[in-house]
This record gives C-alpha cells, structure tokens and sequence, in this order.
C-alpha cells in the first residue's frame, strides 16, 4: 500500500481501478475536489508515483480481486471506476463490487460490441455508467465536421444548445466591436439573432466579458445558442457554416471506426488508411460505405496519392499524439482541409495549444468530466443535479448544466435580484425544450435547466451560484 491521507477529506470515498491516462485524468479532476480516493493498478510503479503525487491511497493488486478490493475499503465506498484497458476486467470489477458493496459502478467499455449492448449491461449487471472514450471522441469531432469553421462545439440541453468556440480572424467585422455593440447589431436585424458571448482567451487571458468588452482579432470566443441560431452568428460574422463534403481519417481504430459510422450516415464521404492489413480487412466489412486504404498514414507520397491536397476535413487518429501532431501541422501545410487532432496525453497542453492544429479532442479529459459530473451529483443530498459539464479553456472555467427540481433561493427570483458571485454567467435556461437567453427580468423556475460559465471549481448545487 502507498500514500496517504493527510487532511481531512469531505467528499465521497471513491476507489478508481487503472491508471493508465484516463484513471489519471479521473484522478487529477477528483483528487483536486477533495474527495477520499484509492487507486488500484498491477503496476507498483504507477501507483506509488500517482499516490504520492495526488496525496491518495494506493494498493498494488488486481481490481478485480475480492480481497484487494477489500483492502480498499469496497465496503463503505460510494463510487467505483473500474478504467483499465481491458473491457472485461471493467466488467467484472464492477460486477465483484456489487457483490461487496452498495456502491455506485462506473466502467470503461471501449468495444463496438459492448457498446451495442450498453442497456442491457446497465440493467442486468447494475452498472451505473457505462463510459466510451472512443465514441464520445467520435461524437465530438462528428460535431466539428457539421460546423468546420469551429473550433469546437459542447451540447447542452439534450442537444437544443450549443456552446461554439471559434477563433476571430483578422479584419472580421468582431474586430474592435464591444460586446454591447454586437449585441445591438444582432437585435436589429430583421430576424434577430439570439446569442450570448459567454467566454473568452486573449493572449493566454481568460475573460467571461461584459457588456463594455471589446473583442479583438485573435480572440478565441465560446458562444452560446441553439443549433439554428448558431449558424446564423457564423454567417453573419462572415463564416462558412456547410458541413464537409468528404474527410481522410488517418488511423483505424474504434476512434476512426465510430466516427467513419457517423459520418456516412451524415452523407460525408469518408476515407480511412490504416496500416495493419487485418484491420483494414475488418473495417471493410464493418463500413462497406467507406474506403479503407492499406497503407501508411505517415506517408507523404500516401497522403498525395490519396487526395490529401483536395481533401476537405483532415482527421488524425493514430494512437501517437507526436505522429497526430505531425500529420496534422503537414496537413495544415500542404492543403486547406479542416484538421483535427487526437491527444492522449494533456499534461502539453501548453505547448499543444501554440501550436497551429486547428481542433484539438482529448479522450481523457471527456470521459473524466462525465464522471466529475456524476460524482459532484452523487454528492449533493438535493434533488437538483448535474446534467452536463463541461472544462473550458484548460479547465480554467466550467460550463455546467443544472436541473432545477426544487425550489430554493435562486428559483422565481429576478436575476438582476440575485446576489451572483463575481466571474459567473447564466448562460441559458431550458424550459419546457425551448432555449432562453435570459435578461436581467428573467428567472429561474422549477423544471428548468440552467447552464452557467463561471472561473470556480466544485459547484455541486445550483445554489452554488450565490455569493
């Protein structure tokens, strides 16, 4: 057994089995909430540096061993996040738990095949969460590709909201226009556009800007709405809002395997080069709507016979993020293709982020804020939870999602009337399916959900909100 618990620890007993990078970005997010965690690993390498670097218990063993989960207090746990690199370990990790304990299950499935039967595993073994860092990948980049000029683009409300990052360019008309200025243009159209700044990154600075702010080329702004009127911002600020008609992927694993299955339904034609013949053989008969290359993807003279030049979305999905780096920085060179890069590991980010990449998916970091959100749920006693949550900019704001269940202090109360602590936004409330950009008249009512940006951390409760 490694580490310690020096301190007192307030949150929820969590044991988290693996640490490979999506147990450690679990871990990092959790352990900085102050929660009671135990990693389990076979590596006693791993486990003694992640036990001491995040000031957590670790035990050497196999999670799915009835005594090593013993020794890691399975009994009075709440949560256990079995993310190994093996489905069927997950799977049984999860399964001995429930035998041991009365604790919420959490497992990594990475296979088409268990994900196909993900109601039926949730039902019949009592698994909590299922999660799919693969397909959840997949469905973020599927979401760039409909909108190529955004940088990224997070769902909200069971998709009826968008958040849509984009970089402003040189002379765009948002050059050197205020927040409140925008706003009166968008007011005044003919068929206003409802959309709300909610964010922005200059120069490494992070702003959630007011009325009086002036945005600048260069800006990296997040911007909130429905789909629809999204795409009515991008075009009245001058950008392309057609998704791509084809896209190269390069790289065929269950990344390239889920995304090649969405796109093709999306009418995208879709290119995969993959370089285990085998594997190519399998995608052939998995997605006959696609052409699968064997060949290499790192390849220059492959990328200009394969129509890299004329390609219009460029998709780099190899499980090196220094080939994905590379690909995606020749592609970016030698043709005007939408590009987007797979990251696994986050701790460059920094670096990563200097760099002229375009898009940018980090597995780790979404699979690790589905259980944040899960678990900062779990650990509020009231019935107002967490639907979504997002990390913004590095993870130096957050967007959150609340449902509003009960009343409390900030329900049917004017929002110009609440005492908000400072850097926080009320981004949009959902009520009854339609999507509101609240005014300062506006209030929050039972039923609703409520999105908010705000610089703080932990926010488990709606309430949260209140200075």
């Amino acid at each position: 057994m490694f580490g310690s618990r020096s301190g007192k620890k307030t949150g929820l007993k969590i044991i988290i089995v693996g640490c490979g990078k999506v147990g450690v970005a679990i871990l990092k997010q959790l352990a900085n909430e102050g929660h009671d965690i135990t990693i389990i690993d076979k590596d006693p390498q791993k486990v003694a540096t992640y036990a001491n670097q995040y000031d957590v218990m670790g035990i050497v063993g196999n999670g799915a061993n009835h005594s090593v989960q013993l020794e890691a207090g399975i009994q009075n746990a709440d949560l256990i996040a079995a993310v190994t690199s093996s489905d069927e370990l997950n799977i049984l990790c999860c399964t001995i738990a429930k035998q041991v304990g009365d604790c919420a299950t959490i497992a990594r499935l990475r296979d088409p095949d268990y994900s196909k039967e993900a109601s039926y595993l949730r039902e019949k073994l009592g698994l909590t969460m299922i999660i799919n860092p693969e397909l959840e990948t997949a469905i973020e980049v599927s979401r760039v590709l409909y909108l190529p000029t955004a940088l990224e683009i997070n769902s909200f409300a069971h998709g009826q909201a968008e958040m849509t990052r984009i970089k402003i360019p040189e002379k765009n008309v948002l050059d050197n226009k205020s927040i409140a200025d925008l706003g009166k243009d968008l007011a005044n159209k003919q068929k206003p556009i409802n959309i709300l700044i909610a964010a922005v990154e200059r120069a490494g600075e992070f702003y959630i800007p007011s009325g009086d702010f002036v945005l600048k080329a260069g800006d990296i702004m997040s911007c909130v709405g429905t789909r629809p009127m999204s795409r009515k911002f991008m075009e009245h600020i001058g950008f392309k809002t057609a998704r791509v008609k084809n896209t190269m992927i390069i790289g065929g694993g269950n990344v390239a395997y889920y995304l090649a299955g969405q796109l093709v339904n999306m009418g995208i034609s879709v290119k995969i080069i993959e370089e285990n013949k085998k594997r190519c053989e399998e995608l052939s008969v998995l997605l006959p709507r696609a052409i699968i290359i064997n060949g290499d993807g790192t390849d220059q003279e492959t990328l200009n016979e394969e129509g890299l030049a004329e390609t219009e979305s460029f998709v780099s999905l190899t499980g090196i993020d220094e080939e994905n780096i590379l690909l995606t920085l020749h592609a970016r060179k030698h043709s005007n293709a939408k590009t987007i890069t797979k990251i696994n590991r986050s701790n460059f980010r920094e670096v990563i982020n200097s760099l002229d990449l375009g898009s940018v998916v980090y597995p780790c970091s979404i699979t690790a804020e589905s259980i944040v959100a899960y678990v900062r749920a779990k650990k509020n006693s009231n019935s107002n939870s967490i639907e979504t949550l997002y990390h913004m900019f590095d993870s130096r704001a957050e967007a959150i999602e609340f449902r509003v269940d009960e009343k409390s202090e900030v329900t049917d109360i004017p929002l110009k009337d609440l005492n908000l602590k400072k850097n926080l936004l009320i981004a949009f409330i959902n009520r009854n399916g339609s999507i509101l950009l609240p005014t300062g008249q506006d209030s929050i009512q039972v039923g609703d959900t409520a999105m908010i940006v705000t610089t703080e951390t932990g926010f488990t409760d709606i309430r949260d909100i209140l200075a």
